[in-house]
């Protein structure tokens, strides 16, 4: 197997880096980027920490991310696994990156930078989604704002319902629990209890 070691190895082989991958890049929100965050509802959160990665699904209705200013973008922490994997890397390397998905849509959009978390209850009060309040806020610096090209989801054919995968042909939730647990959690009781449990507890 030939790896690559060095960068410049990387860069004899990708070339240079042309205008059109560098004069989108911004250091806060322009009015073209701001129309892109409000739009999209969905968008993955990467982080590091001492025990390693993480990237992980943020959605919501509307917009996913809040604009408070144009450096500065706001995504309350909705109700999940309790896992806290992304929380648990910022609080200890504020270092994150997301990436906004708009359906329908072959743009994406990348923004790097660092985070903080706030329990401040204005705050979480602001973000409040039928009288449930998020734990958290992840305050997000931009220190780069760029899309991405469309190619990805061009070739995935991501928003294709030709594409669309039978959900029935694919392992439930409940079966890998239980297969992963030897059966001591998951199973049928937890796939038919799900979308009722999801329902109760969405926010």
């Amino acid at each position: 197997m030939s790896v690559i070691s060095s960068i410049e190895q990387l860069e004899a082989i990708y070339g240079e880096t042309g205008e059109t991958s560098t004069a989108k890049v911004a250091g806060r929100v322009t009015p073209s980027y701001r129309r892109l965050i409000e739009a999209s509802p969905f968008v993955a959160l990467a982080t590091a920490g001492p025990d390693g990665l993480d990237c992980s699904p943020r959605g919501d209705r509307g917009g996913v991310v809040h604009i408070h200013d144009d450096r500065t973008l706001m995504l309350p922490d909705r109700r999940g696994n309790n896992r806290i994997d992304s929380l648990r890397n910022i609080v200890r390397d504020p270092r994150c990156a997301l990436l906004f998905l708009i359906p329908g849509s072959g743009t994406t959009l990348r923004a790097n930078g660092h985070a903080h978390l706030s329990i401040d209850q204005e705050l979480l009060a602001r973000f409040a989604v039928e009288g449930k309040s998020p734990r958290s806020v992840l305050v997000f610096t931009i220190a780069e704002l760029y899309f991405q090209c469309a190619r990805a989801i061009v070739r995935s054919e991501l928003w294709s319902k030709a594409r669309h995968v039978d959900p029935s042909g694919l392992p439930t939730p409940g079966q890998i629990l239980a297969e992963m647990s030897g059966s001591r959690v998951g199973g049928d009781d937890y796939d038919r209890a799900w979308p009722e449990r999801a329902r109760q507890t969405l926010w």
